[in-house]
């Protein structure tokens, strides 16, 4: 089996069987090519603002705008500052097959990373049982055994994979995105951020589909620890759009959130 999601080859990285979604063998789950994105996006200035010069830079909302399904081969992706500056820069990012093919363009605001000194407010925050007081659940019976849902671990705190409506549940990388890379904290949350509407399923996947076109995640603090947890809830409505909010959270609290645009619609053929 690969050891990562991904193998570089020069400027190109080839997708393994590890990147396979759970709906179709020849795509790929969309959490793999969104880390990817964000990976290169960190790399700009050599994560730092001013093109290098300044203090850290860090992401504080990506957006993904899924033109095609993400198929499992060969892949490039480029990353710019679209507009510079001191504190805050606009990015952007585009995932396309070998031959350059659009397949994913992301935008994103990138922030100065610098201490600031103030007494934060008191918080009235819900938190979920963490990891090691939710149950571990394999992902249903999909056709095939290697993919995205075979190297990322899953522990429920509410709700099922068996049972509709809203979940919480932790997730964590069981490979890293490049083999030898250990994964950034925006790798980890980025992987697990597209998986809100797949766990918090409101209609049988048997006889409706719920596809996202696009991905939001804004995160006020990065991730400590391996563990992400998606507190997510799905809204289907009979107009045939939809949105799964996921409220995003690590051991320590909340560190963001993620929002999904749905395409809702009978399938063709149910089963």
């Amino acid at each position: 089996m690969p050891e990562s999601f991904y193998e570089p080859d020069g400027d190109v990285y080839v997708a393994t069987e590890l990147t396979q979604g759970p709906w179709d063998p020849g795509a790929q789950h969309a959490g793999p090519p969104a880390a990817l994105i964000g990976r290169e996006i960190e790399r700009l200035g050599e994560g730092r603002m001013g093109g290098g010069e300044g203090p850290p830079a860090q992401v504080g909302r990506v957006t993904y705008e899924i033109l095609r399904s993400v198929p499992i081969g060969r892949l490039r992706v480029q990353a710019e500052l679209v507009r510079p500056g001191r504190r805050v820069e606009l990015v952007a990012a585009t995932l396309a097959d070998e031959d350059g093919e659009p397949l994913v363009r992301a935008q994103g605001w990138r922030l100065r990373a610098d201490r600031v000194s103030f007494e934060l407010p008191a918080r009235s925050e819900d938190r979920p049982p963490g990891p090691d007081e939710a149950t571990p659940e394999k992902f249903p019976n999909v056709g095939f055994e290697t993919g995205y849902h075979s190297v990322v671990e899953h522990r429920f705190a509410r709700g099922s994979f068996t049972k509709l409506g809203p979940a919480t549940v932790w997730l964590r990388m069981g490979v890293p995105l490049l083999p030898g890379e250990e994964p950034t904290p925006l790798q980890r949350v980025l992987v697990a951020a597209d998986s809100g509407n797949g766990v918090s399923v409101t209609l049988d996947w048997r006889r409706y589909l719920f596809i996202n076109v696009d991905l939001s995640v804004h995160l006020h603090r990065l991730p400590a620890g391996e563990w992400i947890c998606l507190d997510a809830e799905t809204y289907p409505e009979q107009s045939g759009i939809g949105m799964a909010d996921t409220r995003l959270l690590d051991e320590a609290g909340q560190i963001g959130r993620a929002v999904q645009t749905l395409l809702v619609a009978k399938r063709e053929r149910a089963g």
